[in-house]
Order: C-alpha cells, then structure tokens, then sequence
C-alpha cells in the first residue's frame, strides 16, 4: 500500500495528533469555545502527517483574552480515533522555524449519518495534562446538546457548522480545559499541551471552516498548515502561489518540496515521535488567510499520488445517499417504481385506442 505523511487533520486510516502552542490553548485544532465569547481565536498551526493508512494530527492555536476554567473546544475528526495521548513537546516550534528561519534583527519563532434524533455516544475518554477529553460519536444536534450539557459554550452559529461536518463524519472530539489541574500541575501559559490522535481513514482530512465557529464574517482567520507525506499531495481547493504580499487571501502554498534531512531529523528526536517514518516526506507549507465569511470548506488531501482529492471531504459536495438496505424499499425507489408503472400504464391505454380505433 502507498505509504503518506499528512499535515494536522484529515482521513483513511489515520492517526491524528494535536500539539497546542500553551497550556491554556491547548485545545485542538476546532471551534475555540468560551463563556461569553470572552476568548477570541487569533491563529492555528497545524501538522498533518499521513503515512500507511494513518494520519497524525498535531496543532495548536494562539488565542486574545482572559482565560477561565470554562475553556474549551469542539474538533470534528473523520473517523473514530484508536488511541488519544500526549504528543511531542515542540514538533509545531520546528516546523515553524524551518518554514520562516530567524533572522538577525528576530530570533524568536514566530462514517456515516446517524440520526439528528439520537444522543451523542461517548466513544472514549482520557485526559492529557490539564485538559479533558471526549470523543463523540452523533449528529449536529446531539453533539450540541452533549457540549451544552457539560458545560461548553456554543455561539449561535454552533448548529450550522455542527451540521456542516455530521454530513460528513459523526465523529467529534471535544476538549476541556480544566484550570484547578493546569494549577496543581504547574502549568502555565507559555508551555504547550501536545494531544496525539490516532485515527484510520482513507485519505487526510484538514478541517478548516471549524476554525470560524464563533467568529464575526468580517473576522480574518489565520492558520498554518503543514503536511508531511509520502510523495507529492494533491489538494482541494487547490491553493494558489503567493504573490509577495502580506495582506494575501485564500489558500496560499509557500512552501512543497522534500523535506530536508535535518527537519526529518529533528522531528524524529521529539518526544513521544517514533510514529515519524524513516524515510523522504514530502513537506508542504500552507497559510490560510481568509475572512470567515468565505471560509466554508476544508482542505482534502489525495496523498496516494493518483491526484483526486475528495470533493466530499473538503465540503464541495454532500455524501450519496447510501443503498437501500436488503429486504427495504426506500422512498426513492417507491417513487421510481411509481413511475414505471405510470409510464407502462400510459402506454398500454395508447396501445388499446390505437387497437380499438383499427377494429372499429
């Protein structure tokens, strides 16, 4: 099988791992929830390495406002994740810096539907550090009254994005952040929480429009993405080349090359980051530069080097309706069914004019 290394979120079978930039915003790669809307989502870096089958999800986000104990966040994931644990400590840092190098005047580093009816299913549960984590398995509207019931909270646009990925994958991880822990444990800003997920899919996923929840239309969002994979990827919507500017829009790919010997390395060294092949990958460098307005879609990524990202995958088109099951007759087929018979009878009573017209 044709083997990929991913940036951070996405699907085949796939590991997903999430690195945040502190303690406090170490809440995956999702829509940043807080009380009031008191916590506002300034920028998101994320890696998502793909390779046999698996992707590796790592992100973290930086964040404006006064932190409480009621931070959190909601992160669609495309399938259901084998394991949740802690990830390396600054493989995001390396990433950054191979991709903007310091200077002299800088050195600082910059599945299926299920019913809209059903309760959330509670799929898994751990805890990283001071945060709190739960994978859910359910539709837009049991996975907001799940986040409402513990606490979490969902700004009025919540339902619709929601919606936008249960179409897709009823799989959903959401992260709490837990103040009285971070306090017993010494944690404090500056220091980051990695979170790795582990999760089989078909090819990588790289969920972007979550990035909007709770944002004004007119609000910028600012992400970077890294992807790591085996050869070349192909992605939708296809991202454009920069054109020097700083105020840039879209999707813009910076950087798609092999990775250098010294990055692989490096990232190899980190701890908990043995899932890291040893062999070429194939570094791409994204920066999404968007208002959240036009930001609807996802990044699909076909890292199997046939070039046919998933239009489904990256929000473009709704999933087909599946099979009516053996033993079932579905509304549509009734219809169909219908139909024929409408058109056979119309035609026999042609038939028999045409016959009586002859005999007369």
């Amino acid at each position: 099988m044709r083997r990929h290394i991913a940036r951070a979120a996405a699907t085949a079978a796939i590991a997903a791992a999430l690195v945040f930039g502190s303690a406090i915003s170490a809440l995956a790669c999702g829509g940043l929830v807080a009380p009031n809307g008191t916590i506002t989502l300034t920028r998101t870096t994320t890696l998502a390495a793909y390779h046999n089958g698996i992707e590796h999800y790592l992100t973290s986000f930086d964040f404006s406002g006064k932190v409480g104990g009621s931070l959190g966040s909601i992160t669609p994931l495309p399938g259901v994740p084998t394991k949740v644990i802690k990830g390396g400590d600054w493989t995001l840092q390396r990433l950054e810096l191979e991709v903007n190098p310091p200077t002299l005047e800088r050195t600082d580093f910059a599945a299926e539907a299920v019913p809209a009816a059903a309760p959330a299913q509670v799929l898994l549960r751990t805890q990283v550090d001071a945060l709190n984590i739960t994978v859910l398995k359910g539709g837009a509207t049991a996975v907001g009254d799940w986040a409402r019931e513990h606490g979490f909270f969902l700004p009025p646009d919540a339902p619709a994005v929601l919606d936008f990925y249960a179409q897709r994958s009823p799989i959903f991880m959401a992260t709490k952040f837990n103040q009285k822990r971070a306090d017993a444990q010494g944690i404090t800003d500056g220091q980051s929480i990695p979170v790795h997920v582990v999760i089989p899919t078909p090819n990588p996923w790289v969920p972007l429009r979550i990035l909007t929840l709770g944002q004004q239309p007119q609000s910028v969002v600012q992400a970077d993405v890294f992807l790591l994979t085996d050869r070349d990827p192909a992605m939708l919507p296809q991202a454009i080349a920069p054109n020097g500017h700083s105020d840039q829009q879209g999707t813009i790919l910076e950087k798609s090359g092999w990775a250098s010997n010294s990055l692989m390395s490096d990232l190899r060294s980190d701890q908990r980051s043995k899932w890291i092949p040893d062999q070429p990958m194939w570094l791409s460098y994204l920066k999404i530069n968007e208002p959240a307005a036009d930001l609807t879609n996802d990044l699909a990524i076909d890292a199997s080097g046939y070039g046919h990202p998933d239009p489904v995958a990256a929000g473009f088109a709704f999933p087909a309706i599946p099979p009516v099951p053996d033993g079932a007759v579905g509304a549509r087929t009734i219809m169909w069914l219908g139909m024929g018979v409408a058109i056979v009878a119309l035609f026999a009573r042609r038939r028999i004019s045409a016959w009586a017209v002859r005999t007369r």
